[in-house]
């Protein structure tokens, strides 16, 4: 192969030329081309088995995925998606974002244009907006650029993950992008399936996730492709064919709740219904980054979680004064762990991003809180003497008060929770 010198070159100018074995010579420019729906080729594909870090604790903690994973984000319309993958677009730890507005307003648009160029970049300390492609297909736009936005913003990604980067794609949204589908299926008078969306469907979805993954290119190099489809189905409606063909192919699943986002919960990824396939591969990640017990502690939060969706539906019924306070006291911790730790604010300067080991500390908090407060209630301490100590209620501004780089302060507040209903068990015992 022959090199030219190093220096500035237009796009189309030969920068080598080739020679194959037949004596054939190709003359090389910085312009490939590619048939966007072919994958491009790779030598090998690995596991994915490092946690693709956003910084927002529901998925962080409960509902993770991997670099190279496949995600889907449905919500009805107001439910948040476009703002939660705008976050993810702002935090994720990959080299570059792939944007991909299919079939979008075109204000939502502009304020990705916008926004971005004025966010600091925490790993470059440069914008945002120069490791980010934003591949803008808007709703005024032809369906046959609707449906090819997808894949040319896929291409596009593949293409950096053969040199070595690590590219997460925010597809918003993947519903249009079907809807076009379904159109340009009619237009040809091919027979209808499901709501009318062509009978491929579920096998394009496939092919479109099935290019995520961790690889070795052909280089050596070691790249991936992340992915995160938002889906956008008509009344909230889970059951429509988008959302299920989706939820075949992908393995995590952040189901947006209309109640949650209506009473200003953001974000409002619904932990009853969301769940995440990763988190076997990645507890070796959270073992080796984090703390060998922190799945431990998601699984035992997960359960009082569960608990607590059950005593509602009971207390709609009975009412709360029926229960025990034990059960109070799941209700409680329940409330104040939603507030503090499941709800983040991302207009918030300490808020709108939280490192892992940060999320564990504050996991670890209010478990004992829990546990210290059930072994008051065993003793015969009524739960209105527990809350009026204000420690549920402190939990709830933790996220605000304690900064990401000050994580020792959670052992203070744990030695200040222990001395105060420790002083609580004394007093009650005098009082008998």
């Amino acid at each position: 192969m022959k090199l030219n010198q190093n220096g500035d070159y237009k796009a189309e100018e030969v920068v080598a030329k080739a020679q194959t074995l037949d004596g054939e010579i190709f003359e090389i420019t910085m312009v490939q081309k590619w048939p966007v729906r072919m994958g491009r080729p790779y030598r090998e594909r690995l596991l994915a088995k490092e946690l693709l870090l956003t910084g927002q604790r529901v998925i962080d903690t409960f509902f993770p995925i991997a670099k190279g994973g496949t995600a889907m984000l449905p919500g009805g319309f107001g439910t948040g998606k476009t703002m939660l993958q705008h976050q993810l677009a702002k935090w994720a730890n990959s080299d570059i974002i792939v944007y991909i507005g299919c079939g979008e307003r075109g204000n939502e648009m502009t304020e990705v244009l916008e926004d971005f160029p004025k966010i600091m970049d925490p790993k470059t300390k440069k914008s945002l907006m120069e490791r980010t492609i934003l591949i803008a297909n808007t709703s005024n736009m032809p369906v046959a650029a609707r449906e090819a936005s997808i894949y040319t913003g896929i291409t596009i990604a593949e293409y950096y993950r053969d040199m070595g980067y690590h590219v997460a794609i925010m597809a918003d949204s993947t519903s249009r992008w079907a809807e076009a589908l379904r159109e340009i299926s009619g237009r040809l008078e091919e027979m209808p399936a499901e709501e009318g969306f062509p009978s491929y469907l579920p096998s394009r979805l496939s092919e479109f996730y099935g290019r995520a993954g961790v690889v070795k290119s052909w280089n050596g190099k070691i790249g991936s492709v992340s992915i995160i489809g938002a889906v956008s189905p008509q009344g909230s409606d889970f059951s429509e064919p988008v959302t299920q063909n989706t939820k075949r192919f992908v393995h995590t699943f952040w189901g947006l709740s209309r109640n949650l986002a209506y009473s200003r919960h953001y974000p409002a990824v619904d932990w009853n219904i969301s769940y995440s396939e990763y988190v076997g591969e990645l507890q070796n990640w959270y073992e080796e980054n984090v703390d060998i017990d922190f799945l431990d502690l998601r699984q035992a939060m997960l359960k009082i979680l569960e608990e607590e969706n059950n005593l509602l539906e009971i207390a709609r019924v009975i009412g709360q004064d029926v229960l025990s306070d034990s059960k109070k006291l799941i209700l409680q911790v329940s409330k104040s762990f939603r507030v503090g730790f499941l709800q983040q604010s991302a207009m918030h300067e300490i808020d709108t991003f939280v490192p892992v080991k940060k999320q564990y500390e504050m996991l670890k908090t209010i478990l004992m809180i829990y546990e210290r407060a059930l072994k008051l209630i065993e003793k015969g301490i009524p739960i209105s003497e527990i809350m009026n100590t204000g420690i549920l209620a402190e939990y709830e501004s933790l996220k605000f008060q304690i900064k990401n780089d000050e994580l020792e302060k959670f052992e203070e507040y744990h030695v200040s929770v222990k001395n105060r209903l420790k002083k609580l068990e004394e007093a009650y015992k005098q009082h008998i």
